[in-house]
């Protein structure tokens, strides 16, 4: 391998997935990031409010997201996260009080729609198989386009289980992308579908570990420090031009942007990268769950989508939530905590709360917005690409970003050691 350096901008977890890849094979690395802080929309901070850590927001994790694990297994913090030992989805519908478990069986053949136990109260195991329409669908359809979605078994579990996946809304997203999220959860059975969320905070198991890895293995990390401009001479990616330090590539260096998609459309010429986004809304109540309180609980008739339960606190996220993101964030706290203390069977008192919004947390997964979905490779041989918004072949997910990192360093890599 060459002595040239790679230049990783942007310490999200693309980034942060990009250089622990590239320090593991020994390539010199210093990662850039124009925050005061590594993380980017995944990123623990201490709360005044709360006197809390807590997250930006909740992150789920399968059991068979492999590109994750791989990451955390190197980093060495595989172990920090929580979550039942089989999958199983509880729900609730706040609005007649219903409760299920939707509960897989972990073998790959789904024996367990026929079981009235285990499937969707209300739906018959003849209704599962229309779900396979979706895997041979074209990308350029939307699911509605595909299959019904209406009735129990939409409603109650492909809907909310995809908005969770799509961050947006299911019925007008690609077809394409709504079959990726099926194909490597419910048609790989239970065992690649646990649920699993970061214990105690997203810190603690994705970015603080990854900063300790980076430095054991010689690479530099610089914060507060923004790429205003990239100059191009020829083929070439040729200068950073950071406000305090410019830095001139030599002839073996490489770059690997790993920035939000409205930034790297900003710094390269000619990108094209999606252009509408959807939010985020979450919310933290400082109040300890019930004894034995589930660790996730999916709800449906009421705000809330999914809700958290964590030692110290409780949280709750709304996936594609552009319809309430700009509400009051005291109703929303309040109308929040309504489903929350239906779920945990909780008093009506408001606890101490925390509002966060994320207006551009993905991608809108439509099918013309995926279209814009860019490569890793760029035209200059020494310039590459990363982020959950890049063409991953999956949702803009933790496990898309960690995916687009491994494969920009994977190409990173294989320019330096020619």
């Amino acid at each position: 391998m060459s002595s040239g350096t790679v230049y990783v901008i942007g310490a999200g977890i693309s980034g942060l997935a990009a250089s622990v890849a590239l320090a593991s094979r020994g390539a010199r690395v210093m990662l850039i990031e124009g925050a005061g802080q590594a993380g980017g929309r995944c990123r623990s901070y201490l709360d005044p409010v709360l006197g809390q850590l807590i997250d930006n927001g909740n992150h789920l994790i399968l059991s068979g997201n492999h590109a994750t694990m791989t990451y955390l297994r190197a980093v060495g913090s595989a172990d920090r996260l929580a979550g039942p030992e089989h999958a199983r989805f509880p729900f609730v519908d706040v609005q007649s009080g219903a409760r299920w478990i939707v509960a897989p069986n972990e073998g790959a053949i789904p024996w367990w729609v026929f079981s009235g136990k285990r499937r969707v109260p209300g739906t018959s195991a003849t209704e599962y198989i229309a779900i396979a329409k979706l895997f041979g669908a074209s990308s350029a359809k939307r699911i509605d386009e595909v299959i019904a979605c209406t009735g129990p078994l939409w409603e109650r579990l492909l809907r909310p289980l995809l908005l969770a996946a799509l961050n947006t809304e299911p019925e007008a997203s690609s077809a394409g992308l709504g079959a990726a999220v099926l194909r490597e959860t419910l048609l790989k059975g239970g065992r690649a579908y646990r649920p699993r969320i970061a214990s105690p905070h997203l810190a603690a198991t994705f970015i603080d570990p990854a900063l300790d890895y980076l430095k054991r293995h010689g690479g530099d990390v610089r914060f507060g420090s923004r790429l205003r401009r990239i100059e191009f001479m020829d083929d070439r990616a040729t200068t950073l031009d950071f406000a305090d330090d410019p830095i001139t590539l030599g002839a073996d260096d490489r770059v690997l942007l790993a920035t939000p998609a409205w930034t790297a459309a900003e710094l390269v010429p000619g990108l094209r990268t999606p252009t509408e986004f959807r939010s985020i809304v979450n919310a933290h109540f400082a109040i300890a769950p019930p004894p034995g309180a589930s660790l996730m609980i999916g709800i449906i008739g009421g705000m809330a989508e999914w809700v958290f339960a964590f030692s110290d606190r409780i949280s709750v996220t709304v996936s594609g939530a552009d319809a309430i993101v700009d509400r009051d964030r005291e109703d929303l706290a309040k109308t929040l905590w309504r489903d929350v203390a239906v779920a945990h069977g909780l008093g009506p008192e408001l606890p101490a709360w925390q509002i966060v919004k994320e207006r551009r947390a993905t991608f809108a997964a439509t099918p013309e917005q995926a279209k814009h979905r860019a490569k890793a490779e760029t035209r200059w041989p020494n310039l590459f690409l990363a982020g959950d918004w890049t063409d991953t072949g999956v949702p803009a997910t933790i496990e898309g970003a960690v995916r687009s990192g491994n494969r920009a360093a994977e190409l990173a890599l294989r320019n330096l050691a020619r």
